[in-house]
């Protein structure tokens, strides 16, 4: 968190998004001139069509001055997202259409045809005029290209900013910069220096993030942030910072309601625990996952689950099939399933998803089922991705909700890794699953590698799954050495 603890005595003015408000810790200062830059398509104008919607929500007077589209369009597509300004003011400050008709049209580059004064003393007229409290720039561009040098548009881009200022206006204007390189520069270096508060968005691959880099007098909430344009405008979607400042340490041991895997855990799982089911494809993580879902329901709790490798369909019809009656659950009120679709949530909303089900179902145990799935399902690099999910649980567990993360090692056979890369540290308690080969047959074999709370069984077990039965623990592997190696023997052939 950058900037003091305490806000300044400046009035704090809604941005038209509550969770922008949220990153600029109060809003906008009335007064101020704000930039929001970004490569083209990243949702610029639309933050600053919510800005002028909030003023006129507020019956305040507001000034839209633009230069690239025409109020016609602008009207339309603001609307297309539910996005309602047609009672603001508009200043077209780009050419005409007559610009192209005139015989003098053809020399497009020699900006000095243009008549700034006159540009000036339109934007005087419309404020004078109106009296608004909120003016938006959309874009900043506009006051270069009708001037004839940079000293001039320098000059003129000062003497804008300090006549909206002095009217206590609010200023928001919005620049577009290359998405390969930002070569900084006198234009972007002007209106930077002179902004109180500058908003970056950035669209990479599809994924959209925002982030605050200042804001003068009060501070922001640092780092990048997910944003989505929807069919109602943007969301805006902070990361989750876990507060640990009320957090009680009572750990409870739960019973798994699995007999077999409460002999491995001795006992169960501690409530608000973090655990991983740790396994090559196909061995039965999700299996052991739904196990231990159904453990918490029976014991009169409620669960949630995410799904990011299959549908819920198949998800519930493999459970029916081995006795894990999910089909039942999903029809009672303490159950919920979802079905995640690849690349349309970021991390962010996605935390923000399964702690809304939390807080409204008093969940006490959440399923991912699909640690690679998510990596792959969610936008964002997988470090990114990894650090959010680390928020994620950590805000469960000071909740006291209990997570269950099914995690695909690549390997079937051989020596492996615990969990996948970077993942380890998150886990209070690690369920492995393996296949080993001996004497030419293939065994599936589950152990416990770590259980941060308490004891547990040291062997590796035997175990299978079994329609109308589910997961089956069977005798441990007394008589096999070296399992975790990859090189599985009898300890009788060493003798």
């Amino acid at each position: 968190m950058n900037g003091s603890n305490t806000q300044s005595s400046a009035e704090l003015i809604h941005s038209g998004i509550p969770e922008l408000d949220e990153l600029l810790r109060g809003g906008y200062q009335r007064g101020r001139v704000y930039l929001v830059q970004g490569v083209s398509g990243s949702g610029k104008t639309l933050i600053g069509q919510h800005f002028l919607e909030a003023g006129l929500e507020n019956d305040e007077t507001v000034v839209y001055i633009h230069g690239e589209e025409s109020q016609r369009d602008i009207l339309a597509n603001s609307h297309q997202v539910g996005l309602e300004i047609g009672d603001a003011e508009f200043l077209d400050i780009g050419p005409g259409t007559d610009f192209f008709a005139d015989d003098v049209a053809y020399d497009l580059v020699e900006t000095s045809e243009i008549d700034a004064e006159r540009f000036t003393e339109d934007i005087h007229a419309v404020i004078k005029e109106t009296d608004p409290s909120r003016v938006l720039l959309d874009p900043i561009t506009q006051l270069q290209y009708v001037e004839r040098d940079e000293y001039q548009y320098r000059k003129r881009l000062q003497s804008f900013i300090r006549f909206l200022k002095d009217r206590d206006i609010t200023i928001l204007v919005t620049r577009t910069i290359r998405s390969d390189l930002n070569r900084g520069g006198t234009v972007q270096t002007d209106i930077a220096s002179l902004s109180d508060g500058i908003i970056s968005l950035h669209l990479d691959e599809g994924e959209r993030r925002i982030g605050i880099q200042k804001h003068r007098g009060i501070g922001q909430r640092d780092g990048t942030h997910g944003l989505e344009i929807r069919d109602h405008g943007v969301e805006v979607f902070p990361q989750v910072i876990p507060d640990h400042s009320e957090r009680t340490f009572e750990p409870q041991l739960n019973s798994t309601g699995h007999d077999g895997l409460d002999g491995l855990l001795e006992g169960g799982l501690e409530q608000g625990s973090i655990t991983f089911v740790s396994g090559p494809t196909g061995i039965g993580k999700s299996t052991i996952g739904a196990q231990l879902l159904e453990g918490a329901l029976r014991s009169e709790g409620n669960a949630l689950g995410y799904l990011f490798e299959e549908s819920v369909d198949q998800f519930r019809y493999r459970a029916d099939n081995l006795g894990i009656p999910v089909s039942e659950y999903l029809e009672q009120d303490e159950f919920r399933l979802k079905e995640i679709e690849p690349l349309v949530l970021s991390a962010e909303e996605f935390t923000r998803i399964v702690l809304q089900d939390v807080a409204e179902m008093d969940a006490n145990m959440v399923l991912i089922d699909g640690l690679s799935g998510f990596k792959i399902s969610l936008q964002g690099d997988k470090q990114r991705l990894v650090r959010r999910l680390h928020a994620l649980t950590r805000e469960l567990k000071n909740k006291g909700v209990s997570v269950v993360i099914t995690d695909e090692n690549q390997q079937l056979t051989g020596n492996h890794n615990p969990t996948s890369e970077n993942t380890s540290y998150l886990a209070d308690n690690i369920l492995f699953l393996s296949y080993i080969e001996l004497q030419g047959e293939l065994h599936r074999t589950i152990g416990v590698l770590k259980k941060r709370l308490g004891s547990f069984d040291r062997r590796f077990h035997r175990f299978s799954i079994v329609e109308d039965e589910g997961v089956v623990i069977e005798s441990p592997f007394d008589d096999v050495q070296g399992i975790l190696q990859g090189r599985p023997t009898h300890v009788t052939d060493n003798e």
